[in-house]
């Protein structure tokens, strides 16, 4: 995360939603205002107004900087609900696009946020779909393909609003492996995109989409182990924000939220800022571990990667599963591998089989896989 950017995350914000529970995943009020009371949000946020309408993204890019990534310190928002039934496909406006690493990431991540005007409403750990501008080549006069992103905000958005989306996307860029050089014709079309995009730009966007991610809350007292790789940690960051900076009508989180992030050095932590203010605001309900693979060594003096940290808390974690916590994982797909082989060697350690437990757990709706 961009340590200029991020001064502090924010203490709970009150959400007056009526009935929240009653939400569906189209079903949000279409209400013009915001209110802030009492303490501002920010040193640096131009907002003077104590309501702003917010319906266009130029209205957004005097606030950008410091709401897109961290809230406030103790302000109170009200959003209020009413159906509304969602397109499949909406042309909504980039509010603001961020570099979210420092510099020695090997790469660039962007948190970027998205004005759909509460017309494309989500849930925390669904999806939207991203429509690039051009044609796809291998289908000529047809567009490109979707791209599904993780909604990196909870169902208010960054704003609490309601009206915004956030994605955290990293910049694909391709090396020839002979030359070492970066052939732009074959760097990813959405990703950079999205990168390259200024305020107030259009973006086509789908969806939401999917159920595996979606945060169970019929338990406010439930256990959480939430494992991402890199931008994997986009649907967390929502449901972090939700646990533990909204204050959600008829919610109160008493459970624990356990967060592991591999990444490969402390420039490429994201949303660092916002975690460790969580860590020291509920020491009782939330913990982060983090695996910097370019950084750190595991116990047999080779990289740490995520699946090292897991084992090193291993019957722990196996304890937890076994009195019904969620675990959840997100990440690019080549996490699973590592990840399984070190839960499948742990449980034959303890005398159980892997395979026996891993269908208990689907079984028991414990299991949420989110790979790309």
């Amino acid at each position: 995360m961009s340590h200029s950017a991020v001064s502090q995350a924010a203490a709970a914000v009150s959400v007056s939603v009526g009935n929240e529970r009653s939400l569906g995943r189209s079903v949000f009020k279409h209400n013009n205002s915001i209110s802030f009371n009492s303490k501002p949000w920010s040193s640096s946020l131009a907002l003077n107004q104590k309501t702003t309408t917010m319906r266009d993204a130029k209205r957004y890019t005097n606030t950008t900087l410091c709401m897109s990534v961290q809230q406030a310190s103790s302000s109170k928002v009200s959003v209020s609900p009413i159906e509304l039934e969602h397109p499949n496909s909406y042309t909504a406006k980039i509010v603001s696009v961020e570099r979210v690493v420092g510099p020695k990431a090997p790469g660039e991540t962007c948190h970027i946020v998205i004005d759909h005007e509460g017309n494309l409403p989500y849930w925390e750990g669904q999806s939207y779909g991203v429509i690039p501008p051009g044609e796809n080549p291998k289908k000529p006069g047809a567009p490109h393909n979707v791209r599904l992103y993780s909604i990196a905000s909870t169902r208010y958005g960054d704003f609490f609003d309601g009206k915004t989306a956030s994605l955290c996307v990293r910049r694909a860029v391709y090396y020839d492996p002979e030359t070492g050089k970066e052939d732009p014709s074959k760097n990813g079309v959405c990703s950079n995109f999205l990168c390259d995009s200024k305020p107030g730009d259009k973006i086509q966007i789908t969806g939401p989409s999917g159920k595996v991610m979606l945060l169970p809350e019929k338990d406010p007292n439930a256990t959480h182990i939430m494992i991402a790789t890199g931008t994997g940690v986009a649907p967390y960051r929502g449901y972090l924000r939700r646990l533990f900076m909204e204050d959600v009508p008829n919610y109160k989180f008493g459970g624990l939220a356990w967060l592991f992030l591999g990444v490969a050095n402390t420039d490429s932590l994201l949303y660092d800022d916002e975690f460790s203010k969580y860590l020291k605001d509920h020491p009782d309900n939330f913990r982060f571990d983090k695996a910097l693979s370019r950084e750190e060594k595991n116990k047999k003096g080779g990289k740490m990667y995520v699946q090292d940290k897991i084992e090193e808390y291993s019957d722990e974690i196996f304890k937890l599963l076994d009195n019904g916590a969620h675990i959840y994982f997100c990440g690019l797909k080549g996490m699973m591998p590592g990840i399984q082989d070190t839960l499948k060697r742990v449980a034959e350690e303890r005398g159980e089989s892997w395979d026996a437990k891993l269908s208990q757990l689907r079984k028991n709706k414990q299991w949420h896989v989110e790979v790309y």
